[in-house]
């Protein structure tokens, strides 16, 4: 999967789960062989992307891993405060 379709794929999911979807935002930063997507969402939709005890944010990161093995490559998906 294309790193621009990746990045709008998290946009996409997230945009759906905040409750301003006009101030999500994703960076891609490489490293290597690693693809780091930066994830910038306001404080107080911060809860909603994590989830209860991280399980909304576990199955962002498994549906990233899961698309990106693909291409045989790594992808992490970072929450920036």
């Amino acid at each position: 999967m294309k790193v621009d379709s990746m990045k709008n794929l998290v946009a996409f999911l997230v945009q759906n789960l905040v409750d301003n979807p006009r101030t999500v935002s994703v960076e891609e930063v490489y490293s290597g062989q690693t693809l780091v997507l930066e994830l910038h969402v306001e404080k107080a939709d911060i809860g909603k992307v994590i989830g209860r005890q991280g399980r909304t944010v576990d199955a962002l990161r498994t549906i990233i891993n899961a698309a990106s093995a693909k291409d045989s490559k790594r992808t992490f998906l970072q929450i920036v405060e």
